[in-house]
């Protein structure tokens, strides 16, 4: 029987809100079994750049990394974002350590491949060193990454955080039995943006076809769903999206992923 292994990422509208993000790692810092998270930290990265005369770009909801922003990126997500997370998770005695992807080799990517958009410095991952990101759970340190990843040749590539975690913990699941759970501001999937309690508790491939052809499931939740079925079809034994109180002990509404 595999050990069990939690990968939790954090959404950046919890990380933007000081009170939401020390509730978290509080509650984070009390999962008994091996843990890893994943953070994003987009809108101080965006008004970073305003303040360095460094306008974003998006196309369709995606960020457009050009060299300058990959920058400020690099500066917000793997330097104040990561370690002011670490400095918190600390305080709460988990003793995490802040890493990029390219930190021990832990996960690699290439640049995307242009086809109709360039996305600029956007990386795709291709592989996660999972004996080195296991060694330092069995050194009884828990990994902080942030949503950077590299080539292998040197070039730092912003990555999605979603996507990492989703690859993270198919790597993981060859040695553990791994949870991933998708943690943000909303209490799980709902039927009705402005009902916090219509949560979807269940959904599986059919129910997902279903919710996508109401139009229940769109915009930004596609991804994350996307990541959620990529995940389960790699072996990841189990998929949960919800608020803070999902990490919690207690009853609470959240979404269940399953195939």
């Amino acid at each position: 029987m595999k050990q069990k292994l939690s990968v939790v990422k954090i959404g950046g509208n919890v990380i933007e809100n000081k009170e939401d993000l020390s509730k978290f790692l509080q509650l984070f810092s009390t999962i008994d079994n091996p843990k890893i998270l994943v953070h994003g930290g987009g809108k101080l990265a965006t008004e970073l750049g305003k303040k360095l005369g460094i306008t974003s770009k998006y196309i369709g909801g995606r960020r457009i990394t050009e060299a300058q922003t990959l920058e400020v990126i690099t500066m917000v997500y793997a330097g104040l974002t990561n370690k002011n997370i670490v400095a918190e998770l600390q305080a709460n005695n988990c003793n995490a350590i802040g890493l990029s992807g390219a930190d021990g080799n832990a996960i690699q990517a290439h640049k995307r491949i242009v086809k109709e958009i360039d996305y600029g410095f956007a990386g795709d991952v291709e592989r996660v060193n999972s004996n080195m990101i296991a060694a330092l759970i069995k050194a009884n340190l828990t990994p902080v990454f942030c949503a950077m990843t590299h080539d292998g040749k040197g070039q730092l590539l912003n990555t999605n955080a979603d996507t990492i975690a989703s690859e993270i913990a198919i790597g993981m699941s060859q040695i553990y039995q791994t949870n991933l759970y998708y943690c943000f501001e909303k209490k799980g999937v709902l039927t009705d943006v402005n009902n916090e309690n219509s949560v979807v508790t269940d959904i599986d491939s059919k129910k997902y076809q279903e919710l996508l052809k109401k139009g229940i499931i769109a915009d930004g939740m596609l991804p994350k769903m996307e990541n959620c079925f990529h995940a389960l079809h790699k072996n990841v034994s189990k998929v949960c999206i919800g608020d803070l109180s999902m990490l919690s002990l207690d009853q609470t509404l959240f979404t269940t992923i399953t195939l």
